[in-house]
Order: structure tokens, then C-alpha cells, then sequence
């Protein structure tokens, strides 16, 4: 092998070898018989430096105004432009328009539910006084005869009537007044010579009215004129 590498040596030109560089203590032979590194000259980087020619900063196109850019044909006639008010004058009164339809109809909405709510609860109000009628007619039978007065249904009586009076509830017919067939029963008729117009005679049951509803018409005798 020693052979070999002598011969390459001779048949290669030897390559200048920096010998200023310190040659280290523990490098063998075939360290030393190795390629030697070329150290390049770095002074002629200067001549490329010089040589390096920087792109020119690219000319941004020229922007034209609004009014340059404006084709001919494109440009709105004083009349177009007219038709173009007068037609974004026409959809804002119209949206306008909608739109107080709609808040109107909102409020008619919310009226009738109100309306529809009330109604409602006067029904059911009426309903439960209608179940309870009944009882209110025997305690008016007791008043009547006497029977109520110093016993504690006496005090009952006073707090149911004024518990349905809270809630609107009146008494219908009474002894005199002119016969409404709408608020009246007739159960018996008696011909008078000292009436001109049907009037209540007597009040055989008593009506109740809740508000402007009917709830029971009062059973009375009606005197007739002759």
C-alpha cells in the first residue's frame, strides 16, 4: 500500500500546502499524507462585492383619479340620477309605510289578547258564582225569616257577600222597578189597574249580573196593565 500511495505521489503535482499553520503534535503519517486543505483567498470577494448590481425598486403604476377612470358611457344623466332619488325616495316611504302597518297591527294584536284575557277571566269567575248561587239563595231564605240574625252565620253570609261583591257581582230585580225580559223571568203575570207599563210586582228568586254578563235573570211576578 506504501508503494501505491508513492506512486500517486508522483504522478500527482503536489498542491501547495499552507506551511505557516501549526502542524499538530498528534497527527501520524497518514494524517500527514492526506489532501492538505486549501485556504482560498478571501480579498477578491471584494471585486464581486463590487461586481453585485442591486434590482431597481419597481415603478408602482400610476393611479388614476376617480373622474379619469369614469368611462363615458357609464356617467349618470341629471335626469338618470333624478329617477334614481326619486325611486330611493319611493322604497323609504313605502319600508315606512310597512312598517307602521305592522306596529299598528301589533297593537290591535296585543288589545285583543287583553280583551280575549279579560273575558276569559270573567268567565271562569262567573262559573265558580254560578256553582255557589245556590247556597247564597238559602242564606238570603234564612235572612229573611229571621233566622240568621245573632247566630255566626250571620257573620258567614256577610263575608260571602262581600267577597263576590269584590269581583263585581250584583243582585237583579227588584220590587217596583219596570219589567226588562233581557234581566227578568216572568213566572206569573197579574193584570193591575195601577200600572201603565209591566213592572215588577214581587222577586220570587234574585238575578245576578257579573259586570255587564248576565249570570242568572231573577224570577219575579210581573203586574200587567189592564
Amino acid at each position: 500500500m506504501a508503494d501505491k500511495k508513492k506512486r500517486r505521489g508522483q504522478d500527482e503535482e503536489p498542491e501547495a500546502v499552507d506551511t505557516t499553520a501549526p502542524v499538530s503534535p498528534d497527527l501520524d503519517d497518514d494524517d500527514l499524507e492526506r489532501e492538505p486543505t486549501v485556504i482560498h483567498d478571501l480579498s477578491s470577494h471584494e471585486e464581486f462585492e463590487d461586481d453585485i448590481v442591486e434590482p431597481e425598486p419597481e415603478e408602482e403604476p400610476e393611479t388614476l383619479a376617480p373622474e379619469d377612470q369614469a368611462d363615458p358611457e357609464l356617467t349618470l344623466s341629471d335626469e338618470d340620477t333624478a329617477l334614481l332619488d326619486q325611486t330611493a325616495a319611493d322604497l323609504v316611504a313605502e319600508m315606512r309605510t310597512d312598517m307602521l302597518r305592522a306596529q299598528a297591527e301589533l297593537v290591535n294584536f296585543r288589545t285583543r289578547v287583553e280583551r280575549d284575557r279579560a273575558a276569559n277571566r270573567d268567565a271562569v269567575i262567573a262559573e265558580v258564582i254560578r256553582s255557589l248561587l245556590p247556597a247564597l239563595d238559602d242564606l238570603n231564605r234564612a235572612e229573611k225569616h229571621g233566622d240568621l240574625e245573632g247566630s255566626p252565620l250571620e257573620i258567614v253570609s256577610q263575608k260571602i257577600r262581600a267577597s263576590f261583591e269584590r269581583y263585581g257581582l250584583k243582585s237583579v230585580g227588584e220590587k217596583g222597578e219596570e219589567f226588562d225580559p233581557h234581566l227578568h223571568e216572568a213566572v206569573v203575570q197579574l193584570p193591575s189597574a195601577d200600572v201603565k207599563v209591566n213592572t215588577v210586582a214581587d222577586v220570587i228568586e234574585t238575578g245576578y249580573a257579573l259586570g255587564e254578563r248576565l249570570i242568572r235573570a231573577a224570577k219575579v211576578v210581573v203586574s200587567v196593565p189592564e
